[in-house]
Parts: C-alpha cells; structure tokens; sequence
C-alpha cells in the first residue's frame, strides 16, 4: 500500500518542496493585508486545490517558469482545501468566480488580472510590476 501513497498522494508521500519564496494564506486577517501592500507592491494569490493533479501540474509549472525577483511582486499560496473559508472570501472580496487552480493578480486593491487551469501559466505577470 505504501508505493500506492506515494503515487497518489496519501500521507506517507513526501511534502511538496517550496521552490518559490511563497506566503502561506491561511487567515482571513491576511486579506486586509494584501489589499493594502497592492498599492505598493502588486500581490498574487495562487488557490491550490491539494487533491488535484492538474492543479498541482499547473503550480510546479508556474513555479518552473516564474523568474521575477522577490521586490518585484509578493507571492501567496492558498491551500483551498483546508482553509475553504479564506477561499471563499476572496471569491467575494474581490468579486471573482472561484476556480481551482486559480491565479489572481492584485493593484491598488483590485485584481487586475486572473486566469484558471493552465491559462494560469499564459500569464504575462511582467506587465503588473
């Protein structure tokens, strides 16, 4: 059963490694934040559904691609699974229609730009620092 966890993702697989200098978004505080440093400094949520292949295929593309530099923009990850409740606010705060994956760009308070799925890594996030 073991090589089953390990394919399929149960609790004997190992952690995915960060390879990006993610903030973990696990508090419905966090919003308010991140509304406030966009005016500063554009934010990006990434909404990870942790049991999805496709989501995770899209993330570690994602991650592979980017190239920015930290002072260029904040990146946070959302494990939408366990923290559905911060999830759903942000559907609501930011007046966008949930998708998982989801990437979400945000200025001054508003999201400039989101995609889903695989159009995610289509993206041209350079034109939003």
């Amino acid at each position: 059963m073991g090589i089953l966890n390990k394919i399929f993702g149960g609790s004997d697989a190992p952690k995915e490694e960060e390879k990006l200098p993610w903030v973990e978004l696990n508090d419905l505080n966090q919003l308010d934040d991140i509304k406030q440093k966009s005016s500063t400094k554009t934010q990006v949520i990434f909404k990870h559904s942790t049991r999805c292949g496709i989501s995770r295929m899209v993330k570690n593309q994602f991650e592979s691609d980017f190239s920015f530099k930290e002072n260029h923009m904040e990146l946070y990850f959302l494990d939408l699974i366990a923290f559905r409740d911060v999830s759903n606010t942000i559907s609501n705060l930011f007046q966008v229609v949930h998708q998982s994956p989801q990437l979400l760009v945000i200025k001054n308070g508003t999201v400039v730009a989101h995609d889903s799925h695989g159009a995610i890594n289509d993206l041209d996030l350079s034109k939003y620092i």
